[in-house]
């Protein structure tokens, strides 16, 4: 990607231009010291880290979680048939009914996973601009074209960098469940120095 100079910086890229009008879009922009995403706003001076990555979909997680599902709710399926079986020698009427319900609370909760499960195999990876601060907030916005992304980095950071700095875009709104995407290593320090372990969300 070409960069271009900005105000006698080089390689500090311009803020990108405005992109159509998406469906959940929202603003981002810069001024008086303070970044607004939508309507959450983040001082440039908090702000720790601004990078693009790639959000990847939790697709081995949510197959596991599914198989131990559909283990857990055969099992109580099959339980359950038996004890209407072994009830049967008293009153088939209620073996039957007992048997009837079982399979059909079944069948509803295989359904309800099962679409839980496909949301998250065709849930597709999305390339995001995070903006992490000194605490645990956390802004993540994307967009239909990457490139803007690596753009509003260098702007966010020259913006930090030089606090008169103002701009105004419009991103996507990032319209996912957080618990079917990776978002990133977790790095926590335990004592002591050099000692750090990475864990994966």
């Amino acid at each position: 990607m070409e960069r271009t100079e900005v105000s006698g910086f080089p390689d500090i890229p311009p803020p990108p231009a405005t992109p159509p009008q998406a469906l959940h879009a929202i603003d981002l922009r810069v001024g008086k010291r303070l970044l607004w995403v939508g309507g959450a706003s983040y001082p440039l001076a908090n702000i720790a880290r601004v990078h693009t990555y790639m959000l990847m979909p939790k697709r081995w997680e949510a197959t596991r979680l599914f198989l131990k599902r559909l283990g857990i709710i055969l099992s109580v399926a099959f339980a359950l048939t038996i004890l209407g079986g072994i009830t049967g020698i008293a009153s088939q009427d209620t073996a039957g009914t007992l048997i009837v319900w079982v399979w059909l609370g079944s069948t509803a909760a295989l359904i309800f996973c099962g679409v839980e499960w496909l949301q998250v195999l065709t849930a597709a990876p999305l390339y995001v601009l995070a903006v992490e601060t000194s605490g645990p907030p956390m802004a993540v916005v994307t967009s239909a074209d990457p490139r803007q992304l690596d753009q509003l980095v260098g702007s966010i950071v020259h913006a930090i960098e030089h606090p008169e700095t103002e701009f105004h875009v419009r991103v996507d709104r990032l319209m996912v469940n957080p618990a079917n995407y990776y978002f990133g290593d977790n790095v926590n320090m335990y004592g002591g120095t050099g000692n750090v372990g990475v864990g994966h969300a």
